[in-house]
């Protein structure tokens, strides 16, 4: 049986074909998994299929209803989490949890989602205030509640760690019901590995459709093949570090915290935080959600004033001379922190003026980076239009526009596809060899063995040290996503 049929389904906007004459049967009692790259078509897919937007064309039967002429009676039968966060951000864990059941027409029974999501020891806290991997966990327990005959995810664990992913999936088998339908859409391939089937879209196509394990027979493999699969990646010389004049740099040690510390309250965010960054260097900050990243991202770069120690960038400090110190450096924030109502070229032009690019260099500046990076013909779009990959190109462009000698990268690649990551960390590692030193966060484990060394946080303490290989021999495994695991659950993770 299937819970979705759909047939010969198109949906536009202005000349782009997001949805383009696709025909697919989503089948009941499994868990689906929606792949694909920036603006393929996933999020539109999943918006049709929930009567969220109506086709210029073709079918869609959602368990037996038209989503669009019945969407009010299919929504009570529906568990929807969208790829933003749902909740409100105003409203404690319990507060969501009773207003979605009272969308939903269900009771108040919150113990099993609440144990499962270990968020029972927080329900009078803020959603808001909630680490990403608790805030995902949330958005998922009000999706599941009622028992849904169809749950849809679009890309629930984008932002979080591995071992928070885990439970997401976790929480997804155990709550629900052998005839549950579960569409989940990621941007995470090992995450195909547990689905019962996977689906690839490209350019609005399907361009596979079957079990994940005749895909690919191991996970080095199933990269390959659905890159291949999406029309390939060659790896080519990075145009953006080629043209790339980083600021003279003397000193050797550019990046330098000594015994950095916020504290919240009775709370440590980071506790003794010491390291220090080489130029040229590649140095990743990885941990679970909450661990600390962020507030360490924001001291060091003077967005955050320290409760203790100091941070130096390029031998200033940054409590004594702020601006100066900033001055030197390249800020990609966690979420898209650029202006959706500019355009491309007014974002570039705002951050090139705000970098203190002088006003007769700033055009010459600007046209040089849209070139660079590949932005003729969209520059004139509205940040806020952009598919994701562009956007992130465009928070490194901005980034990069003052010729900064240091980048910090908060989780730059968040939710795109493996063939932007790949492109992206292209350009990462070869202004590394330019001489630009980088601190980077991610939750990709593929992408910590680009990292030269590697500090994993737990916390808001460092309790690993080293090179990737170095974490590897720690942990007793041959891959980072084992060794983060292990090293954190050796630390006494509690997973929430």
């Amino acid at each position: 049986m299937l819970t979705a049929e759909i047939k010969n389904l198109t949906k536009t906007f202005g000349s782009l074909a997001a949805i383009d004459n696709l025909s697919l049967g989503i089948e009941k009692g499994k868990i689906t998994g929606l792949i694909g790259a920036d603006g393929s078509g996933k999020t539109t897919l999943i918006r049709l299929i929930t009567g969220l937007l109506l086709p210029d064309s073709g079918s869609v039967l959602t368990l037996g209803l038209d989503p669009f002429t019945r969407r009010d009676e299919l929504s009570l039968k529906i568990g929807y989490m969208p790829q933003k966060f749902g909740l409100y951000e105003d409203l404690t864990v319990i507060e969501n949890l009773r207003l979605y059941a009272d969308l939903k027409g269900v009771p108040y029974d919150f113990d099993k989602v609440l144990a499962m999501t270990n968020l029972e020891p927080f329900q009078d806290r803020l959603a808001g205030a909630l680490s990403g991997g608790m805030k995902q966990k949330l958005g998922l327990g009000c999706s599941l509640l009622g028992t849904p005959e169809f749950l849809v995810l679009d890309e629930p664990s984008v932002g979080v760690d591995p071992i928070s992913r885990r439970d997401l999936m976790k929480m997804v088998r155990e709550l629900i019901t052998p005839d549950t339908s579960v569409l989940w859409s990621t941007a995470y391939l090992d995450e195909a590995e547990s689905f019962d089937m996977a689906v690839i879209l490209d350019k609005g196509k399907v361009i596979y459709n079957g079990r994940p394990d005749e895909l690919a027979a191991d996970k080095k493999e199933f990269e390959s093949r659905v890159i291949e699969l999406m029309g390939g990646y060659k790896r080519e010389e990075s145009l953006i570090a080629k043209n790339y004049q980083p600021i003279e740099v003397i000193e050797e040690c550019t990046v330098l915290a000594e015994k950095l510390e916020k504290k919240y309250g009775n709370f440590y965010a980071v506790k003794n935080n010491s390291f220090c960054i080489n130029r040229g260097e590649i140095f990743g900050l990885l941990g679970p959600n909450g661990a600390g990243k962020s507030t360490s991202f924001k001291m060091m770069c003077g967005l955050a004033k320290p409760t203790g120690g100091t941070a130096k960038i390029m031998g200033i400090d940054i409590l004594e001379n702020p601006g100066k110190a900033r001055s030197n450096l390249g800020y990609m924030a966690q979420k898209f922190s650029l202006y959706g109502s500019l355009t491309l070229r007014q974002n570039l032009e705002f951050f090139a003026s705000a970098y203190g690019i002088k006003f007769v260099d700033r055009k010459k500046r600007v046209d040089e980076i849209i070139d660079i990076f590949g932005f003729k013909g969209i520059e004139d779009q509205k940040s806020e239009d952009l598919p994701l990959g562009f956007k992130q190109r465009l928070s490194l462009a901005c980034a990069l526009i003052h010729n900064p000698p240091i980048l910090f990268l908060d989780e730059p690649t968040s939710g795109v596809d493996i063939i932007a990551r790949k492109e992206f960390w292209n350009h990462i590692t070869a202004l590394a060899k330019r001489g630009v030193t980088i601190l980077v966060t991610t939750h990709f484990m593929d992408e910590a063995e680009y990292c030269d060394r590697i500090s994993l946080f737990y916390k808001g303490e460092a309790i690993a040290v080293g090179t990737p290989d170095e974490l590897k021999k720690k942990a007793d495994t041959d891959n980072m996503e084992d060794a983060f695991i292990n090293l954190i659950m050796g630390a006494g993770v509690d997973t929430k």
